[in-house]
């Protein structure tokens, strides 16, 4: 299978877009935060044609930086993914060739009403792991459910209007006093609850489509993987193509 060594060559060599991510895009950074990257990179083509594929993911070479080849990350897209669809809207892009710039273009292809059932679909996992740590410690990880919170407002949000904005703005300090444990967490598992209902009842409305427009995301990464194979006609060794 690819060495480490291979996947950070595909990381820096073949990165297509870049953003940093977590607690600094959603505007929640504190003198503490870490910077979490997040790229899509695209390997090349000939690599597909080979017994070892290229990875679908990579971590590293960075700390706090995780990477996913095009195609994993169009898929993941494709289904709402939310950790995906918040990466392809990051106030903070750090890099974007030409392929990057059309995938950012692409944005709104995959978007749709699905997001109901991944967002609330996630929130509620990490619910449970939140009640978790209130039944066994008295208290939940106070910064997991600021983040829990965070994400139902994304969704909320997101189904109203139909554009994903991950920057809280003037929730800020809200969630941040959520973060400190200044909140009882009775008050925040009613504004959970609130946030859950007013996501469902915006479903139905909601501008977004019904479904992701993944002919459209198929055509791009088509081109994209063509255009790749016509600039390594020739490859060498699986290194040397990286």
């Amino acid at each position: 299978m690819p060495t480490p060594a291979t996947g950070h060559a595909l990381v820096t060599g073949h990165t297509v877009y870049a953003c940093v991510m977590g607690s600094r895009a959603f505007g929640l950074a504190t003198d503490d935060s870490d910077t979490d990257r997040r790229g899509v990179y695209l390997a090349p083509t000939p690599l597909f044609w080979r017994f070892e594929k290229p990875p679908t993911h990579v971590e590293g070479p960075r700390e706090e930086e995780f990477s996913w080849e095009l195609e994993r990350f169009c898929e993941l897209a494709l289904r709402a993914n939310p950790n995906i669809l918040e990466c392809l809207h990051s106030p903070l892009v750090e890099h974007a060739d030409a392929t990057g710039r059309e995938l950012l273009a692409l944005r709104g292809a995959f978007l749709s009403r699905q997001v109901h059932s991944t967002f609330t679909g996630y929130a509620t996992g990490q619910l449970k792991k939140v009640e978790a740590d209130v039944r066994q410690h008295g208290a939940p990880r106070w910064k997991h459910a600021m983040h829990l919170l965070r994400l139902l407002r994304t969704a909320r949000d997101l189904l109203r209007t139909g554009v994903l904005t991950t920057d809280v703005g003037e929730a800020r300090e809200d969630l941040l006093a959520v973060k400190r444990g200044e909140v009882p967490w009775g008050e925040v598992e009613r504004r959970m609850t609130v946030l859950a209902g007013q996501a469902a009842a915006a479903e139905s409305g909601s501008p977004l489509p019904p479904e992701p427009d993944r002919r459209r995301v198929e055509d791009f990464l088509y081109r994209a993987r063509r255009a790749s194979a016509l600039r390594h006609a020739e490859p060498g060794p699986y290194d040397e193509v990286v």
